[in-house]
C-alpha cells in the first residue's frame, strides 16, 4: 500500500518522470497554456507553482534553483522578469486546470493547464 507517499508515478521510472515534468514546466512557462492528460496536469501544477514562487523571490540562489529544473535560460529569464512581476501580489494558485474530456485515440482524460491571467494571443479567423 502507498500510505504517505505523495505524487503520481504516471507509469514511468523516476528519471523519466523527472524529465517529463521538466519538459512540461518549461513548455507551460514558455507558452502559458498547454494541453496534456489530467494526471500530468495535476502533477505539473505542483512544480509550476514552486517555480513561480522561486521567480518571485528573485535572488541569485532562487535563479540557480530554477535552472536545476528548467534548462532553458530564456524561459528562466521570462520567469524571473515577466511572470514574477505579474504574480507579485498573488499569494499562490498560479495555475488553472480545465478538464477537456476523453482523448479520441485511447480515452485518456485530457486537460488544459494554464497560468492564471495568461497573456495568450487569441487566434482569430480572418
Amino acid at each position: 500500500m502507498r500510505h504517505l507517499k505523495s505524487g503520481r508515478r504516471l507509469n514511468r521510472s523516476g528519471g523519466h518522470r523527472k524529465a517529463l515534468m521538466r519538459n512540461l514546466v518549461t513548455a507551460l512557462l514558455l507558452h502559458e497554456r498547454i494541453r496534456t492528460t489530467e494526471a500530468k496536469a495535476k502533477e505539473l501544477r505542483r512544480l509550476a507553482d514552486k517555480m513561480i514562487t522561486l521567480g518571485k523571490r528573485g535572488t541569485l540562489h532562487a535563479r540557480r534553483r530554477a535552472l536545476r529544473v528548467i534548462y532553458s535560460k530564456p524561459v528562466v529569464k521570462k520567469l524571473f522578469d515577466e511572470l514574477a512581476e505579474r504574480y507579485r501580489d498573488r499569494p499562490g494558485g498560479y495555475t488553472r486546470v480545465l478538464k477537456l474530456g476523453p482523448r479520441e485515440g485511447d480515452g485518456a482524460e485530457m486537460a488544459l493547464i494554464e497560468l492564471v491571467d495568461a497573456q495568450i494571443p487569441s487566434k482569430q479567423k480572418s
